[in-house]
């Protein structure tokens, strides 16, 4: 029996593939390159537009199975059909395996575009509620007029005024148990990696027993946490302070939707979703992901910047109990970027600039920065 870690590869659509192959070649590299670390048993699984005619499904079981089965899941992009067609393979994935935590960190790196230069932030988002649980009803339906009528008998002084006919409702669902365990595990996550500070990020002074219940509760899982200080933010000050002091923050906590949102401004902050790693991780599996999409348009053409998916396969030695090979792996990203010659397109001042290379071209980089 091999004694190295089990890891499901997803190829994903789009640019997904490619990135897949890159960002697997990166790791392998920076375990076979760091003393006394395991290797990795890969599974390549199949998900996306692209196996739906064959499949049925964008997400057929044995890949579930198999994310189920494994250490750990890297996963590359998916395209998620905007307004028809099958609901997000990541909200699947993450409420079919209970993965709870979203982890986005954004952090500057020199040589990357950016109007900031000192940011390291790390926000921490609940997967599995708030608006994002689709309790949603459709306007017109038999079921929506009945969840207004519901409401109107129920929340004296706050009633729906429009008619069902030509309103859609969705449910905000925020519990004690799934805001304390995301609350934790930032905390658990700031203290672990010596983190000195967590905001929790709430809009409780509008949306008092769904928002102020999520506030309430990390008000409490704060007290266990003496040694980290905690405080509180709204949501819509938080984006505005992120533009003025980003530096001022370091783990940040929050709901499903607010985390959505912010994981994007802090994404932009140090240069884009080119640059943002992502992972989601609960009791029973992880998934870690690059946070951008699959961009069909540059399928084949080995153009797109590898750098997110490679650094979110950093977030994944870590989890597995490899950080000096993470470690080392994200030391090399940086070290390819500060040199900026052997870079993609988005790299470059220019981003018509000739010397740009393609996606293969980087990792091999990455790797020759490991092997050295």
């Amino acid at each position: 029996m091999s004694d190295n870690y089990s890891v499901t590869l997803i190829t994903g659509d789009g640019v997904g593939p490619e990135l897949a192959q890159a960002a697997k070649r990166c790791v392998d590299t920076a375990l076979a390159t760091t003393e006394g670390a395991k290797g990795i048993d890969w599974t390549e699984c199949v998900a996306g537009v692209d196996i739906m005619e064959s499949h049925g499904t964008p997400m057929p079981d044995e890949t579930i199975a198999a994310v189920r089965s494994a250490d750990a899941t890297l996963k590359a992009p998916i395209t998620t059909p905007i307004g028809t067609g099958f609901r997000s393979v990541n909200v699947m994935l993450r409420q079919t395996l209970d993965m709870y935590c979203c982890l986005r960190p954004c952090k500057s790196y020199p040589g990357v575009r950016s109007k900031y230069d000192n940011v390291d932030i790390v926000l921490v988002r609940e997967n599995c509620e708030d608006l994002y649980a689709g309790v949603e009803f459709e306007k017109g339906t038999a079921a929506n007029a009945e969840i207004i009528e519901t409401v109107n008998r129920l929340a004296t002084g706050k009633k729906i005024t429009t008619p069902a006919e030509t309103t859609g409702v969705s449910i905000k669902p925020i519990s004690v148990q799934n805001t304390e365990r995301i609350v934790r595990f930032a905390f658990e996550y700031a203290r672990k990696h010596g983190r000195k500070s967590v905001t929790y990020v709430h809009k409780a002074n509008i949306m008092k027993h769904t928002d102020g219940l999520f506030k309430q509760v990390a008000e409490e899982v704060a007290k266990d946490y003496p040694d980290i200080e905690s405080w509180e933010c709204l949501i819509d000050a938080m984006c505005m302070q992120l533009v003025q002091r980003p530096e001022q923050f370091d783990v940040v906590v929050t709901e499903n939707l607010y985390g959505d949102i912010l994981s994007d401004l802090c994404a932009g902050l140090v240069g884009g979703l080119g640059m943002a790693p992502g992972a989601n991780i609960g009791d029973g599996g992880a998934t870690f992901e690059a946070t951008h999409g699959s961009a069909p348009k540059y399928k084949g053409l080995n153009k797109v910047n590898p750098s997110a998916l490679i650094l979110s396969a950093t977030l994944m030695l870590d989890y597995l109990g490899e950080p000096i090979a993470a470690s080392r792996l994200e030391a090399a990203v940086a070290k390819v970027i500060v040199d900026g010659e052997t870079v993609t397109y988005d790299m470059k001042e220019d981003r018509d600039d000739p010397t740009a290379v393609g996606t293969q071209e980087m990792a091999d980089a990455i790797c020759a920065v490991l092997k050295a």
